[in-house]
């Protein structure tokens, strides 16, 4: 292959590469914000919270901006591996794979990490609380509210 091949073979990848991470980055982080925003909003300024619940409600979150960043960064690191494996295999290879493999597996346990502690949150609330905490979670969820 010339050199002008492998040139155009590494900009592809490159390409492919980035728009994966593109893809993943807004899947993972802008996606939640705005439920994020939504459901902080609701849990602060309309469901009249007591200091009880204010006080268990800010406990939690301050646990769950932890283990958050925590797994931003193991993204941030698991993307760096997909570059380094794209860099060494030029191609869809075993490390390729891999790397692909372990970021969904991130993606996935900070999907779950986020609705544990939503559910963390929703305990700390009354009934009626939480029946409203629930309709502005699926409609935060599916756009809809149904």
């Amino acid at each position: 292959m010339t050199r002008g091949r492998w040139l155009l073979l590494i900009a592809i990848v490159a390409f492919i590469a980035s728009m994966c991470g593109v893809f993943a980055a807004r899947h993972v982080f802008v996606a939640q914000r705005p439920s994020e925003t939504e459901v902080h909003t609701l849990l602060h300024d309309r469901l009249k919270l007591s200091t009880g619940q204010h006080t268990k409600i800010e406990a939690l979150e301050k646990q769950h901006a932890i283990r958050k960043r925590a797994m931003e960064l193991e993204m941030r690191s698991a993307n760096a591996r997909l570059a380094e494996a794209i860099e060494a295999e030029h191609g869809y290879g075993a490390r390729v794979t891999a790397a692909v493999d372990h970021i969904h597996h991130v993606m996935g346990e900070m999907q779950k990490e986020t609705l544990q502690h939503l559910f963390a949150m929703r305990g700390a609330l009354t009934a009626e609380q939480a029946r409203t905490f629930d309709a502005t979670v699926t409609k935060a969820l599916t756009g809809d509210g149904k």
